[in-house]
């Protein structure tokens, strides 16, 4: 199920900080008690390989996402305690020190089923032995959700395992929807902050096209 346009689920889950305290966290009421947009993103799983890149970035990219009013929030199925391990583990072995966002541990997968990221296949019922099994390590995909001020989804993107995100294109994500929320025009392909946007009219699109040909 696509969630852009509707709201977050609503759904309270388990989080650690970089302290070491466990908290829960509701996405949908982070956005809309803070009035700021927020960045979700899964990955899946704590000591891996690409996993560690992408928690960098998105901590390099932090002062960015606060200068846009926006919240950055990781998640993975990990329990509390293995996210709590891996923050106090160094760079240079590995492991994700320095980062200072908050981590969901979505361990019981609530909010990985509902949003239907998880890798699973081949869901399986044994009839004789009433076992369920299925294919996938039932842990995320690399998710990311952008959500508004109100709690409305505006982008949601899904990579498989091995491809890492480019944080760039969330910073500039954000940039064309709060241009079409503050100036009413939309953004047209490429857009960044500083270019031209457009009226969501004919008239619009063909002034824009005729004065941007390439």
């Amino acid at each position: 199920m696509a969630y852009v346009g509707k709201k977050f689920p609503n759904l309270s889950v388990n989080a650690m900080n970089e302290l070491g305290d466990t908290f829960k966290l509701n996405v949908l009421e982070e956005a809309q008690k803070n009035n700021k947009k927020v960045v979700l993103f899964w990955y899946p799983k704590d000591f891996t390989f690409v996993c560690p890149t992408e928690l960098h970035a998105f901590q390099a990219a932090l002062g960015e996402f606060e200068k846009r009013n926006t919240l950055v929030i990781g998640a993975s199925c990990d329990t509390a305690e293995v996210h709590f391990a891996w923050l106090s583990t160094s760079k240079d072995n590995g492991g994700i020190e320095g980062v200072t966002y908050p981590l969901l541990a979505d361990s019981n997968r609530n909010l990985a089923s509902t949003l239907g990221i998880l890798d699973i296949t081949n869901e399986q019922y044994d009839e004789e032995t009433g076992v369920i099994t299925v294919e996938g390590d039932n842990v995320t995909y690399r998710a990311t959700y952008l959500i508004d001020e109100e709690g409305t989804v505006f982008h949601e993107g899904i990579n498989h395992m091995p491809l890492g995100r480019n944080v760039n294109e969330y910073l500039r994500l954000i940039d064309a929807y709060t241009h079409v929320q503050e100036k009413g025009e939309v953004c047209p392909a490429n857009w960044e902050e500083g270019k031209d946007a457009m009226t969501a009219d004919r008239k619009g699109v063909a002034e824009y096209l005729s004065t941007h040909s390439n």
